[in-house]
């Protein structure tokens, strides 16, 4: 009888506190929603004043669009292109178009070229009937993207964020677009072993990585004789095969390392995303970023630095050696042909392929953290680990010389903007009201959540 009560009285906490957690979940996601509500009225409000002052690109002005459906979380993946597209809109007039009113503002302010912002599928077909576009990019995989496939009169593009291994990378999604513009061989290599059906000799065109054409090389702090190492973890993951963040396993104890030592400097950049599913995880990653504020407290002449700035080049040029997850960094890091070590993620389930550099890489396990400043100095001086960086380096990008991947870039648009010209006049008598026949639903806007997983 007494062991009943007992155990009656368990069940009746665990249930109370079960129903606690359940209520705090609920509130929270609560708080989130009215919070993304407020926050998006404002950000229309705010388009709505600026919009009337806001130059429009001239009718039939622009040849290239650059559709980016998304809210502001993912704004990195478009900033990436902000230098090449800036390059190829002195040939062919480029424009972006958003959807967010959030990414609208920040494109305002920042983007190169010029951006447009439609709201509703009206917008969008009156934005593309005033003009005579050839080409549409696409920098991610976001269902988003469907809308703007219905108009058939262009090609559609898929230029990717970034060269990786990630799962995303060998996506069936490679087949909604006309064409897709990838790095080099190591990318045909990973299409052509899991995608069935696919034209890779037409489909798939390698330029190369034209970022690297344009990473600033100015670093924000003075000149110092300590060796510059950068640490840009990739977020927590939304799957268990794609849980390839370190903050958690690694984080700690490499930068606790670094910070504690006089012949270091850090620089800090993590993912945009980072902790946005996991408390744990975001508290890992302001954990790091307090300590540089203490380190950088204690000894002013130290330089630590944490990045969260939207310009990315001169974190990868700067430091003698990177240190990073399985992410696209991997490969922007790998073009500069410097050392570069890969954290091996702790979960199991997470996917790693490694026919490829991951391979060769220079692995770090969690466990093996601590004695990360042993390991920057073998890889700085491994004639042999230097050498295999160059050869993938070629594998990944091919030519890799200055200016390289900008003429590969401009000669794959020369190409198929030859071939819309080809095509328009094949078609020139064709009934033009059909070419993008109307939808009953497009998704409307986007609002200014931060909900999309990275390889969307």
């Amino acid at each position: 009888m007494g062991n009943g009560v007992a155990d009656d009285a368990c069940r009746s906490s665990a249930a109370g506190l079960i129903n606690a957690m359940l209520l705090r979940r609920d509130l929270a996601a609560a708080r989130r929603l009215v919070a993304n509500v407020v926050r998006s009225w404002r950000n229309r409000r705010a388009v709505a004043k600026r919009a009337p002052r806001q130059p429009k690109p001239p009718a039939g002005s622009i040849k290239i669009g650059v559709y980016f459906a998304d809210s502001t979380v993912n704004m990195y993946q478009i900033q990436q292109w902000y230098a090449p597209l800036a390059e190829l809109a002195s040939r062919w007039p480029v424009a972006i178009i958003a959807r967010s009113p959030g990414t609208v503002l920040r494109l305002w302010d920042e983007a190169p070229v010029p951006s447009v912002y439609v709201r509703t599928v009206v917008d969008l077909e009156e934005f593309i009937g005033s003009q005579n576009l050839r080409i549409v990019f696409y920098v991610n995989q976001n269902p988003r993207n469907f809308p703007m496939f219905r108009y058939g009169r262009m090609w559609h593009v898929f230029i990717n964020h970034g060269e990786s291994e990630k799962v995303y990378m060998t996506s069936n999604q490679f087949k909604a677009y006309d064409y897709s513009f990838v790095a080099g061989q190591a990318a045909l290599d990973r299409l052509a072993d899991n995608l069935w059906d696919f034209d890779l000799a037409k489909r798939a065109i390698p330029i190369g990585r034209p970022q690297a054409d344009h990473m600033a090389v100015i670093a924000p702090y003075p000149a110092h004789d300590r060796t510059v190492v950068l640490y840009s973890p990739t977020w927590e993951g939304d799957a268990a095969s794609a849980k390839y963040g370190s903050i958690l396993s690694h984080g700690r104890a490499l930068t606790d390392a670094l910070l504690a030592s006089d012949r270091h400097k850090l620089i800090y950049r993590p993912h945009p995303r980072s902790g946005v599913l996991d408390p744990a995880y975001r508290a890992a990653n302001e954990r790091i970023i307090r300590a540089i504020a203490l380190a950088n407290g204690a000894n002013p002449n130290s330089h630590h630095v944490y990045d969260d700035g939207i310009e990315l080049g001169w974190q990868l040029t700067a430091a003698d050696v990177a240190i990073t997850d399985i992410s696209a960094m991997i490969y922007d890091r790998l073009a500069t042909g410097k050392p570069l070590i890969v954290t091996r993620p702790v979960s199991l389930e997470a996917e790693i392929d490694e026919r490829g550099y991951l391979a060769a890489c220079e692995w770090l396990d969690a466990e093996a953290s601590a004695d990360i400043l042993a390991r920057i100095d073998r890889v700085r001086l491994d004639t042999q680990a230097l050498a295999r960086l160059q050869f993938w380096a070629q594998h990944h990008f091919g030519d890799t010389r200055a200016g390289a991947a900008t003429a590969r870039f401009h000669a794959a648009v020369e190409t198929l903007t030859a071939e819309w010209e080809r095509h328009s006049a094949m078609h020139s008598t064709d009934d033009r009201a059909s070419a993008g026949a109307a939808v009953e639903h497009d998704g409307g806007e986007t609002d200014d959540e931060d909900a999309l997983p990275e390889g969307y």
